[in-house]
């Protein structure tokens, strides 16, 4: 079995996989955690990518008898890079755009992964990763109005936004889901238009607030980087 690992910025998320199958998924509230379920486990080869936290000697109490990764712009990758500035792809970007090609290989596909930030990935039907676009996320537009104003309230995502707020929360609600909302039917459709046969991943943890507000069909993959991670280890063990 093989050890995927997305150490992020608030939460370490780890996948046990054979092969190409998610055989279980565990997520740790902090390295400590993570250290001692690792340390009660044998794996035949590990993958770790980290956005934000220290790795630092990481890698050596995981115990596994192959291939030990610690990701980063340089590992050799199932996808081809076309961006301009590969340095500074950021890892999460990279392995959600691998797991393009177990859930729609062959196929251009638009990932969109709904986090802190809203990422937009595209891949062509060869394997080739171009880049897309960020914008900021439901929560962090939240915040940005209320800190860079000096009375607009905090206030948090309602699952029924009205379109026309009848109170200052009820605006600020309607503006941030309506205009996520906006935004994501006018790039997919912007991007179908280019490309028709297009298949469209939404993935990340926002994902559920939108996946059924969106009139496109779409594929929702929650655990889409943790997999793209695996086949990027699986790459490697191959090479």
């Amino acid at each position: 079995m093989n050890l995927a690992v997305d150490y992020g910025n608030t939460r370490i998320k780890a996948g046990v996989f054979e092969q190409t199958n998610l055989i279980q998924q565990f997520s740790f509230e902090s390295r400590d955690i993570f250290t001692e379920w690792v340390g009660k486990n044998i794996f035949d080869n590990v993958i770790i990518s980290s956005v934000a936290r220290s790795t630092d000697n990481l890698l050596d109490i995981i115990n596994s008898s192959g291939k030990k990764i610690l990701m980063n712009q340089s590992t050799p990758f199932p996808i081809t890079i076309k961006y301009s500035t590969p340095e500074t792809l950021g890892l999460d970007r990279i392995a959600a755009a691998c797991g393009t090609l177990d859930v729609m290989p062959n196929k251009h596909c638009l990932v969109i992964d709904l986090g802190t930030c809203i990422n937009y990935e595209f891949v062509d039907d060869h394997a080739n990763y171009y880049g897309g676009a960020i914008s900021p996320g439901v929560k962090m537009r939240f915040e940005a109005m209320h800190t860079f104003t000096a009375r607009l309230p905090l206030v948090k995502f309602v699952e029924n936004s009205p379109l026309i707020g009848d109170s200052t929360e009820s605006c600020m609600q309607s503006g941030v889901v309506n205009g996520v909302l906006a935004e994501l039917e006018g790039i997919i459709d912007r991007y179908q238009k280019k490309y028709p046969t297009m298949g469209v991943i939404l993935c990340g943890g926002d994902a559920p607030l939108f996946e059924n507000k969106l009139k496109r069909p779409i594929f929702v993959a929650p655990n889409l980087v943790l997999s793209g991670l695996n086949r990027i280890l699986l790459h490697n063990v191959n090479l």
